[in-house]
């Protein structure tokens, strides 16, 4: 193995590189673009397979990568010139070659920095977003007329109040009336949020925030930690115009401190929300000291700013460049665990993170997407819907319970059916009769320390692979059907499946299964990566899950029209 510089290689491989770029330049079509002019074409170049594991693996965002001769030169130089290579004759040890392959441990690093760099599901639909427009998705606003947007062979997503994203890829051989291979989950997470008015009077000298928990938030796990905040924040500038930016900080400012134990007072499970949880975010002794002079407001009298901790508004404002609070007109504001995610255990078998609940099934069904297969025989829709408010019930409208993932393939059907297929209530219901449906949601890992609140044999364990979780009540979609057909998946793409369910003296979680299968109608299973301490504001999976997921949501993606066909 020896190392090369990029200068180096370049020159190395600089005709194979321009014969690569001629044979590229050729298969690329000329095709009159859907949103340009009649008299405006464009060239749209086909990525090479290497550039796109490069960006499904976010191999840029490292130091040096070991790369085999074919997929450096298959890299475009545009992507490559800031890094260091080692070159390769083993394929086995090529960066690229490992998540084309869907090699689990090309997931690890990856998700770890996804989870350290997107706190909040703001930021999670912005990576997104990103990603898949660097691989060529089209963005498809929900207020725009899709009509003769869509083509088979494209690729789309959408979103919704910036928390809820559906991206969707349509098969080159598809026809109106095919079925979509849709996997489901959430990318919301528990948290705590700031209240409309998050200015609260100093006590000892303690300047504190205004906080509400979202879902199950701030239990006992949520005390003495390292707390920074982030979220979205709706500017209005000069000229009048309003936008929402993302923001979030890089140091801890807020602390929820507990009482010490010489006080006799235990501090499991027994404090007030609303008065015993309350963060500490900085000190003003001002009341104290006579040459201090107490913090005033930063806005007039029932102005949003005038309700915020003004040091706070001033720190959301430096950091997103607002020189004028008074352009603040609203937040969404949340704290969330800065201690980065990281791997564990005496070999690094395990990720120690927060928020797993649910990135881990979200971020890895995503990757299956972006990494899933795009053959000419392909006939289905593949599609991926991650929703907000999931654990809050999915009442909202960016929630499950909504009508965006039906609304986005009905539309999406329209489109496609054009003038050669009539739109309606026929093939849309021979849509949904022919789709699958997995929805994916974290579980429950078998915990040493409690055996025995576990149902024997149903026992799922870390770095195995995909649990398919039942319920006999109803809480999950799996029946025998789904659960045969998720096996048959596993078994084409060399994946293992376990099995979870709830003892009958215990209560079942929910999904976003039950309510989007029945609102379809359509065949669903619900099957998810396993987690221990699930709903803690530190968690644990295994180091080789994000990728064990990836491999499962690629496999069920690329291999689902074939399993249907074997039923007919």
């Amino acid at each position: 193995m020896t190392k090369h510089t990029p200068d180096f290689l370049r020159q190395r491989s600089s005709n194979l590189s321009l014969r690569s770029a001629s044979v590229a330049h050729a298969s690329s079509t000329s095709r009159l673009s859907s949103f340009a002019n009649p008299s405006e074409f464009e060239i749209k170049p086909t990525m090479s397979q290497a550039e796109k594991a490069f960006v499904v693996g976010d191999l840029a965002r490292h130091g040096s990568l070991l790369l085999c001769d074919s997929c450096y030169r298959d890299i475009p130089d545009s992507i490559t010139n800031s890094l260091t290579f080692l070159l390769t004759a083993d394929r086995s040890s090529c960066a690229c070659c490992n998540v084309m392959a869907s090699k689990p441990e090309a997931f690890t690093e990856p998700f770890c920095k996804f989870l350290q760099e997107n706190p909040t599901v703001f930021h999670t639909v912005g990576y997104f977003k990103d990603k898949m427009t660097s691989l060529g998705y089209t963005e498809l606003p929900a207020r725009d007329d899709w009509a003769g947007k869509l083509e088979p062979g494209g690729k789309y997503f959408v979103t919704r109040n910036g928390t809820s994203t559906i991206a969707f890829t349509v098969g080159k051989a598809y026809k109106p009336g095919n079925g979509v291979a849709m996997v489901a989950g959430h990318i919301d997470a528990l948290t705590a949020r700031l209240k409309p008015v998050s200015n609260k009077t100093t006590k000892a000298g303690y300047v504190q925030l205004g906080i509400a928990p979202y879902a199950g938030a701030l239990n006992e796990t949520w005390w003495d930690r390292d707390l920074s905040i982030g979220g979205r924040v709706i500017v209005r500038d000069d000229s009048g115009k309003t936008s929402s930016k993302l923001v979030k900080l890089d140091w801890p400012i807020a602390r929820i401190p507990t009482l010490a134990p010489h006080f006799g007072v235990g501090m499991l499970g027994s404090q007030n929300k609303e008065t015993e949880a309350v963060p500490i975010i900085g000190l003003d002794n001002s009341d104290i000291s006579s040459n201090a002079k107490p913090v005033e407001p930063l806005g007039p009298a029932g102005s949003f700013v005038a309700t915020q901790p003004p040091r706070l508004v001033q720190l959301i404002s430096k950091q997103l460049g607002i020189k004028d609070h008074s352009q603040i007109v609203n937040w969404e504001l949340e704290l969330f665990d800065l201690q980065p995610a990281t791997v564990g255990g005496m070999d690094k078998e395990f990720i120690f993170a927060g928020r797993i609940d649910d990135k881990l099934c979200s971020w890895a069904a995503f990757q299956g997407l972006l990494g899933s297969e795009s053959n000419d025989d392909d006939g289905v829709i593949k599609l991926v819907a991650l929703f907000d408010d999931e654990e809050i019930g999915s009442l909202l409208r960016q929630g499950a319970r909504g009508n965006f993932l039906p609304s986005t393939i009905e539309r999406a059907v329209e489109s496609l059916c054009g003038e050669n297929k009539t739109f309606g209530p026929g093939v849309i219901g021979q849509t949904y009769a022919r789709s699958f449906l997995v929805s994916a949601d974290v579980t429950h890992a078998v915990n040493p320390n409690f055996l025995s609140r576990y149902l024997d044999d149903h026992e799922p364990r870390l770095n195995v692979g995909i649990t398919i979780a039942a319920d006999s009540n109803g809480h999950m979609t799996t029946d025998s059907v789904s659960t045969a057909i998720l096996t048959r998946i596993c078994e084409l793409s060399d994946c293992t499946p376990q099995v979870f369910q709830i003892r009958n003296d215990s209560r079942s979680g929910g999904t976003v299964g039950p309510m989007l299968s029945s609102a379809m109608g359509v065949k669903a299973a619900d099957a998810g990566m396993a987690q221990l301490s699930m709903h803690s504001i530190r968690a644990t999976c295994g180091a080789l899950d994000p990728g064990l997921g990836a491999k499962f949501f690629k496999g069920f993606l690329d291999k689902w029209e074939k399993v249907d066909a074997e039923w007919q």
